[in-house]
C-alpha cells in the first residue's frame, strides 16, 4: 500500500488529505475560494508538520482533475505536478464528479448524480451506479423542470454537490432525493489507493484539467 496526498480544488470548498494504506491520517479545509492558491502550500507544510512525516516520503500524489472551477483546477494540477516533479513521484488523477459520488455511497437511493455550479442554471454532473458504473458520462447540463425526468421514472436518485441546490429549487419527483453532503479530499482516498496499487498513473508531461466546456470571458 502507500502514504498519498489528495488534493482537491476543484470546488468552492479546497480540501487536502493524506493517507497511508487507506486509512486517513489528516484533512485540511478552506471554504474561502479566493484563497486557495496561498492557502494550498502552506497548508500541505502544516499537515505534514502535524503528522510528523517530510512530505518527500509521500509515495504519490492524487488530484482532482476536473471537471470543477477553472481556476481551482489549475491551482490543484499545478500544484501537483510541480511536487511530483521535484520529489519524482507518481501522479494520479481522479475525476472530480466520481469522487463525490465516491463519498455518497451509502446514501438510500439507486444511483448517485453529483453535480457541480457552473454558474446561471448549468452544472458538471454525472449519473453512477452505487458500485461507481458509469451510468451517464460527466457532462456540462443546463437544468430545467425537466431534466432527469427518464432516469427518474425507473431509478431513485441521490443528487448531491454544490450544483444540486439550484436543482432541488425546481425538481419535484418522488424519485429525486437531494442530501446535503459536501464531499471533500478524504472521499479521494480509496480511489487514490486502488489507482495506486494497479500502478495507473498520469503522465506528468501530458496531465491537464478536464474544463467539460471551454472558457470565456468578455473582451473588455
Amino acid at each position: 500500500m502507500a502514504l498519498l496526498l489528495n488534493i482537491d480544488t476543484a470546488v468552492d470548498t479546497a480540501s487536502i488529505c493524506v493517507a497511508k494504506d487507506g486509512e486517513i491520517l489528516s484533512v485540511a479545509k478552506n471554504e474561502s475560494q479566493k484563497d486557495h492558491a496561498s492557502w494550498l502550500h502552506v497548508t500541505i507544510k502544516e499537515i505534514f508538520q502535524k503528522i510528523h512525516l517530510e512530505l518527500r516520503v509521500v509515495d504519490g500524489l492524487a488530484v482532482t482533475c476536473g471537471p470543477g472551477s477553472y481556476t481551482g483546477l489549475r491551482i490543484g494540477m499545478a500544484t501537483a505536478k510541480g511536487i511530483c516533479y521535484a520529489l519524482n513521484k507518481p501522479l494520479i488523477s481522479l475525476n472530480t464528479l466520481m469522487t463525490m459520488a465516491n463519498a455518497a455511497t451509502g446514501e438510500n437511493s439507486n444511483l448517485l448524480c453529483p453535480m457541480i455550479d457552473a454558474r446561471r442554471m448549468e452544472v458538471f454532473a454525472a449519473i453512477y451506479s452505487k458500485e461507481l458504473g458509469i451510468v451517464m458520462e460527466p457532462a456540462a447540463i443546463t437544468l430545467d423542470e425537466m431534466s432527469f425526468d427518464e432516469i427518474l421514472s425507473k431509478h431513485t436518485v441521490c443528487f448531491l454537490g454544490n450544483g444540486s441546490n439550484k436543482f432541488s429549487a425546481i425538481k419535484k419527483h418522488k424519485n429525486a432525493v437531494f442530501s446535503d453532503l459536501r464531499p471533500d479530499a478524504a472521499s479521494m482516498v480509496s480511489l487514490s489507493e486502488k489507482k495506486f496499487a494497479t500502478q495507473e498513473f498520469t503522465d506528468l508531461a501530458y496531465a491537464e484539467p478536464l474544463y467539460l466546456k471551454e472558457f470565456y470571458t468578455r473582451a473588455k
